[in-house]
């Protein structure tokens, strides 16, 4: 047995030699961020270790850190196993207190016709219904106290607003970090992670004290006593669905992917320890397929696809590419595993949207660069929507060339501006955009897995229902990854078509506005658990040709260009 003292924390473990220290922190509480779930990729677990410990650890993630880094001590805690007793003298404590998320999203014209009612009786009561079942009765008249809560479950955060079911009024909204994401980034991971009863316990008991928290918050802002929440939607993808109703996700992640849940159904708020009404509920929305959730229902709801005329294609930008392909009304879908990248994981430099974070990027005709970031603070990293400003420019100003490989620092054709920026960083070609803050070819190409997926996602669906892309009227991107980036630099890096130039609407976090109209009007439910049914689902796991679209996607060059 070895001991691990945390100095920073104050606290120490003893733990089984070989133990990684990761494991270590996290057997007495101790958070360490680590989305890849411990697979050494994403390089955000680094923890300090005293120099004169390092011969207390066996190192096998040394490939993923700079010279400078490893010079200072530093490790990744989920690939250093622990064989003497050491002390581990830092942890970089970010945790996205300030973390940028995006709370409204389009929506229309909602008719108050609530699942939940109160009404007062002549003998002095309140009968409180939920449908046709009466679910509680109150002393008193308190019909004018009927609330209800939306959470949009996002991947990556998560959104709880508290809503006046009788007026339809927002009252009060918080934002927070998905905690599952300290653990394990994206979906798959995260199946991965939670197929078994200690993972699953861990990303249920995250999600479900987190929420409470987001609740209480709510109800301390607005002073609601929380006896008079009586309903909660969890819109969300189709795992994080799963993940919060304790239901293990393991068949998401298995042949033929189905998914446990069907969604149009309800849950005992109390069973789930959510601190609402005693006899409160939870409703989830209907689920379209093991990769297209209720967060694209409430999307389809919340924009109304389902009554717009001509070609819409409808897309949710982020760890998952969900997308839709809107017909005069007739629905087909299509999904793919995008993974991190956008969010700012797997990249060096890479952060999700806080303060400070680079979420803004454009060159000028002489070379020059101007950046904006998060709460206009010093940059010490990038989020989403400034990767994809960052690498749009410099593939239109060529300092990226169509294969996805920086140019040469002596092609004489760039600026001198930009020349000067493509330095050496740990004796590789690297861009730098501030003197603390660089893009490598490496993040290139996690960025064009990423957008090779979606892109290929949105070829495939297309080329399914023999849409051609000049043919669509309006595309629409959700999502609050989405909602922050510009319709050029979609178009730049050939995530888009060059065809949807013009045509190119963000909706926002049409998942929580979705979910604000299942709140209000009961009958909404009914309407998309029947439309759910006739959706065409086109599993790109079985296209053919999926393959070859996908490779032909990765390049910075449009399709027809690689054709």
């Amino acid at each position: 047995m070895v001991i691990v003292n945390f100095l920073t924390n104050n606290q120490s473990v003893t733990v089984e030699k070989g133990t990684t220290i990761l494991e270590a922190a996290r057997k007495i509480g101790i958070i360490i961020e680590s989305p890849c779930n411990s697979e050494g990729a994403c390089g955000k677990c680094k923890v300090k270790v005293s120099q004169n410990n390092l011969t207390g650890i066996i190192d096998e993630g040394k490939h993923h850190l700079s010279d400078e880094e490893k010079a200072q001590g530093f490790v990744l805690s989920c690939q250093a196993k622990v064989i003497k007793d050491i002390e581990v003298e830092e942890i970089p404590q970010n945790l996205n207190k300030n973390l940028q998320i995006l709370n409204h999203g389009e929506s229309f014209e909602i008719e108050l016709d609530g699942f939940i009612k109160k009404e007062y009786n002549k003998n002095g009561k309140t009968y409180v219904t939920a449908g046709d079942d009466i679910i509680a009765e109150e002393e008193g008249d308190t019909t004018g106290l009927n609330y209800g809560i939306v959470v949009d479950i996002g991947t990556t955060t998560l959104v709880a607003t508290i809503v006046n079911i009788n007026t339809g009024e927002e009252l009060h909204s918080v934002s927070a970090l998905n905690p599952q994401s300290i653990y394990a980034q994206d979906v798959l991971s995260r199946i991965k992670f939670a197929s078994d009863e200690k993972g699953l316990e861990i990303m249920y008991s995250s999600m479900i004290n987190e929420l409470n928290g987001m609740i209480e918050k709510n109800t301390k802002e607005t002073g609601i006593d929380k006896k008079y929440i009586y309903e909660v939607i969890f819109s969300g993808n189709t795992c994080m669905i799963h993940l919060a109703a304790n239901v293990n996700p393991y068949s998401l992640g298995k042949y033929p992917y189905t998914p446990l849940l069907k969604g149009g159904s309800y849950l005992s708020a109390h069973d789930h320890k959510l601190n609402i009404s005693d006899k409160g509920l939870i409703y989830l929305p209907p689920i379209i397929s093991s990769y297209v959730g209720p967060d694209i229902t409430s999307g389809i709801l919340a924009t109304r696809l389902q009554d717009r005329k001509g070609t819409t294609l409808f897309v949710d930008i982020g760890t998952n590419g969900e997308m839709i392909i809107a017909r005069d009304g007739k629905l087909s879908s299509t999904s793919t595993a995008a993974g991190p990248a956008f969010e700012g994981m797997n990249i060096s430099y890479g952060m999700r949207a806080e303060r400070g974070a680079i979420e803004y990027f454009n060159i000028e005709k002489d070379g020059s660069i101007e950046i904006k970031t998060i709460e206009n603070r010093k940059a010490i990293g990038i989020c989403g929507s400034g990767l994809l400003d960052i690498l749009g420019e410099l593939v239109a100003n060529k300092v990226i060339g169509k294969n996805g490989r920086f140019c040469s620092s002596e092609n004489s054709d760039l600026p001198v501006a930009l020349r000067q920026r493509l330095v050496k960083v740990d004796g590789k070609i690297a861009f730098k955009i501030t003197d603390d803050v660089f893009l490598t070819q490496k993040d290139i190409r996690q960025v064009q897995l990423a957008k090779g997926a979606v892109r290929s996602g949105i070829e495939f669906l297309m080329s399914n229902k023999k849409v051609l892309a000049e043919d669509v009227d309006k595309i629409q991107i959700a999502g609050s990854f989405g909602y922050h980036l510009r319709a050029k630099s979609l178009i730049n890096i050939g995530l888009l078509p060059k065809e949807f130039e013009g045509k190119i609407d963000f909706v926002g976090n049409t998942s929580k506005s979705g979910g604000h109209a299942f709140l209000l009007n009961k009958h909404y439910r009914s309407e998309m658990e029947q439309l759910v049914k006739d959706i065409d689902v086109v599993e790109l796991s079985n296209g053919e040709n999926f393959d070859r679209i996908f490779v032909k996607c990765l390049s910075f060059q449009t399709i027809e260009e690689v054709a």
